[in-house]
């Protein structure tokens, strides 16, 4: 397939909406008016990429709207970045549209161009500003997969692991006024890592994982 290949599906896509379409206008791949309406730019290529992206916004600086128009792949690659694409595309307030190859003159309109306006997710906001304030330090490396993270949920688990293996035994309420961890008896009570063993009521003490963990390189912060 070229990107030539492209064209005719999309010219009829266009016109099947009353729109007046002509090839390669200036810079412009394909450049359609429909009366007074705005004009319409589309940018071809064979796959999505940044190549592609940046014609489109180079576009944007001219006419507002412009569409991108790809061909739906069949492999899986295609449905994997589907998402990303689209919150890519909406974000940049381009249109998206995908042709595809098996059935000739199919064009599918998957997004519309128009000004973006995000839909915070306060709560999540907020989530990750508590989880800022309440860590200690920046025990993490940034740009790292793989490895454990240190979170202010372990860094409280920690504290009042610490406390256990020092103390022994201890009610809830005594962990809690000792570390600080003012949510130390629901951590105790919920034992997230495996840590902590209620032996009896009110009173917990560490499990043998819990006093592996305390002895490790991932104690308690100081």
């Amino acid at each position: 397939m070229r990107e030539a290949d492209l064209y005719a599906p999309v010219k009829a896509h266009l016109e099947a909406q009353g729109y007046e379409v002509k090839a390669e206008i200036g810079d412009c791949d394909v450049l359609a008016r429909r009366g007074e309406e705005p004009p319409v730019v589309v940018e071809l290529k064979l796959t999505f990429s940044l190549a592609l992206v940046m014609q489109g916004v180079a576009r944007q600086t001219m006419f507002d709207h412009v569409y991108l128009a790809v061909p739906v792949s069949p492999e899986r690659g295609w449905k994997l970045r589907y998402r990303d694409i689209l919150r890519l595309c909406r974000r940049l307030g381009l249109g998206l549209l995908a042709v595809k190859p098996g059935d000739p003159g199919a064009v599918e309109a998957h997004l519309d161009p128009g000004p973006y306006a995000p839909r915070r997710n306060t709560a999540k906001a907020s989530r990750l500003l508590r989880e800022f304030e309440r860590r200690v330090g920046d025990p993490n490396t940034g740009g790292t997969t793989g490895t454990k993270r240190m979170t202010a949920y372990r860094q409280e688990a920690l504290l009042c692991a610490a406390h256990l293996a020092a103390e022994g035994p201890s009610k809830a309420a005594e962990v809690a006024t000792a570390t600080g961890v003012a949510r130390a008896g629901r951590m105790l009570r919920d034992d997230h890592y495996g840590w902590f063993e209620r032996v009896e009521r009110g009173i917990y003490a560490l499990t043998p994982k819990g006093l592996a963990e305390t002895a490790g390189p991932g104690r308690a912060p100081q």
